[in-house]
C-alpha cells in the first residue's frame, strides 16, 4: 500500500491546501496531512485545533488520515513507512526553498522522494498568512478557506481582535 504525507502548518488550512490534498490523495492508496511545528511560524490556532479544522475540511476523501507531529519530517515518515512527501508549489520562490528540503529530508531518509504539486493556477496567489490578514479586515472567507470552517477562522480572528483591543 502506497502511502504519502502532505506536510505543513495548516494555520489555517486553505482552499490552495484542500486542492493539493484532493489531487495527492488520488495518487496515493493513502495521504497523511501532518501538522506539522514551523519554529518560524506563530500560529492563530493550536496544532491540536488545526488537527480538528483538518478533520472537518477533509472528511470527504475517505483516504486521508490527518495527524500530528512535532518531529522531523524525515524521522516521522520512517516511523509511518511513507516513502513520499508531497509539496505544493505556487512560485518559484516555494521551488527554492522546497528543493533544499528535499535534498535535505532525502540525506536524513535514504528512501524518501518528494513529489511537488503545481498549485492550481486559482490558488497561486492565497497562503494561510493572506486568510489570516482578509479575515483580520472582516473579509468574507467563503472563496479562500474550506466551508467547513470558515465560522472557526472568522471566530478565532474576532477573538483575538477583541484581546487586542
Amino acid at each position: 500500500m502506497s502511502t504519502a504525507i502532505y506536510p505543513g502548518s495548516f494555520d489555517p488550512v486553505t482552499l490552495g491546501h484542500l486542492n493539493i490534498i484532493k489531487r495527492a490523495a488520488s495518487c496515493f492508496d493513502s495521504l497523511v496531512v501532518c501538522v506539522m511545528v514551523n519554529s518560524k511560524k506563530t500560529g492563530i490556532f493550536t496544532p491540536e485545533e488545526r488537527v480538528e479544522l483538518l478533520k472537518k475540511a477533509t472528511a470527504r476523501f475517505p483516504n486521508v488520515e490527518v495527524d500530528f507531529s512535532d518531529e522531523l519530517l524525515a524521522a516521522y515518515a520512517k516511523r509511518r513507512r511513507a516513502h513520499v512527501v508531497v509539496k505544493g508549489l505556487r512560485a518559484v520562490s516555494d521551488f527554492e526553498q522546497e528543493v533544499q528540503m528535499a535534498v535535505i529530508n532525502r540525506k536524513l531518509n535514504p528512501k524518501l522522494e518528494t513529489m511537488f504539486l503545481a498549485s492550481s493556477e486559482k490558488y497561486t496567489y492565497l497562503s494561510s498568512t493572506i486568510v489570516k490578514e482578509m479575515a483580520r479586515y472582516g473579509a468574507n472567507l467563503r472563496e479562500f478557506v474550506p466551508r467547513e470552517i470558515v465560522d472557526d477562522v472568522t471566530r478565532r480572528m474576532s477573538e483575538m481582535e477583541g484581546k487586542e483591543g
